[in-house]
């Protein structure tokens, strides 16, 4: 199983990296659709609102498509089943895609129209028919949907950070459990954390590690850090 980005970041790192990701489409001057001063989450408000069937169709879609894995159902139609082990959809994608904290959530069903028109578009080119009773991404065979995707992330598109931001945080869904506590996340049996091995804590909910990773230590810690492990 593969996905755009791995890595092994708390909670508050992802979030921290995303807004940084929102912000630097921000700064290239690309405005999230359906997102402005009024209507875009901020941090740390309340949970947003349920989103609309073809949104959230759309957006599994995509997210087995960055990171794919087993049908839920046999007639499972967002997940594709092409890799063994969970998708990221049941790893809590969409729970991360909509955090407070992201910021994020007003802008999906925009997002989910776009993903949608260049989905048709690729389909005309393609000569592909479509069952018109799904939204188009959804309604792509799965190898058309990673060749729009690939397209998508592809740097050099003005819409690239939109899909980019999306796949990265999807990613990280899957390999840090995002959307919660990593403790609270694999005590709940978290799909992603639990497929990648990821290790318990220590009795009182915190990693040590009584080996160097290279094996030796390469240097010694400054007298000014603190307990927490932290620089002064």
């Amino acid at each position: 199983m593969g996905s755009f980005v791995h890595g092994g970041l708390s909670r508050r790192r992802a979030v921290q990296a995303g807004i940084i990701a929102t912000g630097g489409a921000v700064g290239l001057g690309i405005v999230l659709p359906i997102a402005d001063a009024a209507t875009t989450t901020a941090p740390g408000t309340i949970a947003p609102a349920a989103l609309d069937q073809a949104t959230t169709l759309t957006l599994e879609a995509y997210a087995d498509t960055v990171v794919p894995g087993e049908k839920r159902t046999p007639d499972d139609i967002t997940i594709a089943g092409v890799a063994p082990g969970p998708s990221a959809v049941v790893a809590g994608a969409l729970d991360v895609l909509q955090m407070p904290e992201v910021g994020l959530a007003t802008s999906l069903p925009g997002l989910a129209m776009l993903l949608n028109g260049q989905a048709a578009g690729y389909a005309a080119q393609a000569g592909l028919a479509l069952d018109p009773n799904l939204p188009p991404f959804v309604a792509l065979p799965f190898p058309h949907r990673v060749a729009l995707t690939v397209s998508l992330t592809t740097p050099g598109r003005p819409d690239h950070p939109y899909w980019v931001l999306l796949a990265t945080l999807i990613s990280w869904a899957f390999d840090t459990g995002g959307a919660q506590h990593t403790t609270e996340a694999l005590s709940t049996g978290h799909a992603g954390l639990a497929w990648i091995g990821f290790p318990a804590p220590n009795a009182d909910g915190i990693w040590r590690f009584p080996q160097f990773s290279y094996r030796r230590q390469l240097a010694k810690p400054s007298p000014r850090t603190t307990r927490s492990g932290s620089p002064a």
